[in-house]
């Protein structure tokens, strides 16, 4: 059970490939801290992505940045749709592995 690296645009995002199935792995800053949040690309996610490739993605990304999903009052529509907590280790062994 691995996941791989598929693309990235450098200090933005990654995209994840697992099982199968898509994640954005975007980079986001709060005020003085960063994080990463993950997705796992939807229906509509993806057939934008096979329409609008990496522009898509850069997209994508800014609107997760910028929806400031973690914040307590958030209004986001990417709430709740975070992998991050039970995919971090294979994702964090994919982006080493991808870097090596």
């Amino acid at each position: 059970m691995t996941m791989k690296v598929m693309d990235s645009e450098n200090r933005v995002w990654f995209l994840l490939e697992h099982e199968g199935r898509l994640y954005l792995n975007a980079n986001c800053n709060m005020s003085a801290f960063g994080y990463s949040y993950m997705i796992q690309l939807n229906d509509q996610e993806l057939q934008n992505y096979e329409g609008g490739g990496r522009e898509y993605l850069n997209n994508l990304a800014h609107d997760i940045h910028y929806s400031v999903p973690i914040a307590k009052d958030t209004t986001s529509i990417y709430k709740g749709r975070e992998v991050s907590k039970q995919l971090a280790g294979l994702a964090t062994g994919a982006i080493k592995a991808w870097r090596a």
